[in-house]
């Protein structure tokens, strides 16, 4: 079941993330926000088979592997570390530019869970929504502050855009998936 106490207290079950990625084009998250925390985190790896995350949530630490996406479903162990650690990651181990957010969290109607990312630094401007599922065809109702779905796009993995900041193809018709 989608929305167990297990998920609802923080916890979930490790092995497989079933996740659908939104861009956001409205602000109506915000008045029924139920949290927000400031995200710092950075990539070990980003190879197309698998990257490895570093992350500061808030006060806590985690570091995550995932696996290749296959649709909206791929391999994902999340374990938490101290926050020392993640610090020297982030400053002496990852790829630059870091990514800096500030992660809303969302409950809609329907019960699910929604995290809504703004992004700060060299991905200022972006704000995307993801919903993680049970199952891929769990029936899931779209808040009207959604807009595009950008499940598949790569260009909207944080792994990539370490690589391909949102600054510098937001203005170039590739936003769009169109090339300049």
């Amino acid at each position: 079941m989608k929305n167990s106490s297990k998920e609802q207290s923080g916890e979930r079950t490790m092995g497989k993330e079933i996740e659908r990625k939104f861009k956001v084009c409205g602000t109506g998250y915000k008045t029924g926000c139920i949290s927000s925390s400031v995200y710092k985190q950075g990539y070990l790896s980003t190879d197309k088979e698998r990257t490895v995350r570093v992350r500061i949530a808030g006060e806590r630490a985690f570091l995550t592997v995932k696996g290749k996406n296959c649709g909206t479903v791929r391999s994902e162990f999340e374990y938490e570390i101290p926050v020392s650690d993640a610090e020297t990651m982030l400053g002496d181990l990852c790829l630059h530019p870091l990514i800096e957010k500030m992660r809303h969290i969302f409950i809609s109607d329907d019960g699910h869970k929604w995290e809504i990312d703004e992004f700060g630094g060299e991905n200022e401007g972006l704000i995307v929504a993801e919903v993680e599922l049970g199952s891929q065809d769990e029936p899931v109702e779209i808040p009207e502050w959604c807009g595009e779905e950008v499940s598949g796009d790569i260009r909207y993995y944080n792994s990539n855009l370490i690589e391909h900041p949102y600054s510098v193809w937001k203005n170039t018709g590739e936003e769009n998936g169109r090339h300049a």
